[in-house]
């Protein structure tokens, strides 16, 4: 790459970023899979704020073209809202399990056993505030075909669908939390995806649901890890992964702040004391969730019982 298209790189993405509300901090280089050299950006707030969102882009990709700007423009955008969390790399899970992503070493680099996918290295840790240290290493990866609905094979068009992904995959009790091992398998196949609708389908949920979700969001992103400061309610990230959309989430949201659960202010929620109070209730849904991602053995096999 020249350095004439590498300064344009950052040019234009300081450009984008400042559209969004961003300020970029630093650029600094690292490299992919194979070793290739990446542009590696830290954004931040325009108000100094300790916090930063990693940007990793490889050297020669341009993104200042008419189809791939706006996508670039709306990830930006909303990663300028989900950078006021008090934890932004954090999430839940639809079963009730906060978690971490981090480690993500992109872009997608081809597989290299062979087979015809794209693969994404990264790893999800159990965000429980406690002294747990699990987590999960996951290899993350889709089709050449299924790639061909992606505008690129870069963070901004695809860590959404990988993370929700993730999130699915551990809903189906698919990956574990372990405190060492192997890299996981994180398929991401055209069963995420309706191309009748043109869009991601991860999950069909209910009102029951999503608000079990959010009132989960807010207790463990908020209450346990934020002490107390509001998260974002109005993420399309989760209204992706639940299958709704922002406004839907933002009713359910205004309509708990009325029943005393919630202090709600724009699109960002904060826990009161009523929500606290369920402590017990959201530790029940995480020892529960977490018991569905460890294997289960026949016992009677274990000891040597088989019925051959």
């Amino acid at each position: 790459m020249t350095v004439e298209s590498k300064v344009s790189l950052v040019k234009s993405l300081e450009t984008a970023a400042s559209q969004a509300g961003l300020v970029l901090l630093s650029t600094t280089q690292g490299s992919d899979f194979h070793g290739q050299p990446t542009s590696v950006f830290q954004l931040g707030s325009p108000a100094g704020d300790s916090r930063s969102l990693r940007l990793e882009l490889s050297e020669a990709f341009e993104f200042d073209k008419p189809h791939l700007l706006p996508a670039m423009s709306a990830h930006l955008a909303a990663e300028a809202r989900r950078l006021r969390n008090p934890r932004p790399e954090c999430y839940v899970t639809l079963a009730g399990l906060p978690i971490a992503f981090g480690k993500f070493q992109w872009p997608f680099h081809r597989s290299t056993s062979g087979a015809d996918t794209y693969i994404v290295h990264g790893e999800m840790q159990l965000a429980d505030g406690g002294s747990q240290n699990l987590y999960a290493k996951l290899a993350a990866s889709v089709t050449v075909t299924f790639a061909e609905i992606v505008p690129a094979m870069e963070q901004p068009y695809a860590e959404s669908f990988v993370y929700n992904a993730i999130r699915k995959t551990v809903d189906l009790g698919q990956l574990e939390f372990l405190k060492s091992g192997n890299r996981q398998p994180v398929p991401v196949t055209t069963r995420f995806y309706s191309r009748w609708q043109k869009k991601f389908l991860f999950t069909e949920t209910n009102d029951q649901e999503r608000l079990a979700y959010l009132l989960a969001k807010v207790y463990w992103l908020s209450g346990v890890l934020g002490d107390g400061k509001p998260v974002w309610i109005a993420d399309p990230r989760d209204a992706q992964y639940l299958n709704t959309t922002e406004a839907e989430l933002l009713r359910m949201a205004a309509d708990e702040a009325g029943q005393g659960l919630l202090t709600l202010t724009g699109e960002y929620a904060a826990p009161t004391p009523l929500l606290l109070e369920r402590a017990e209730q959201f530790r029940e849904r995480l020892d529960k969730a977490l018991a569905i991602t460890k294997p289960t053995f026949n016992e009677e096999m274990r000891s040597g019982h088989a019925n051959m």
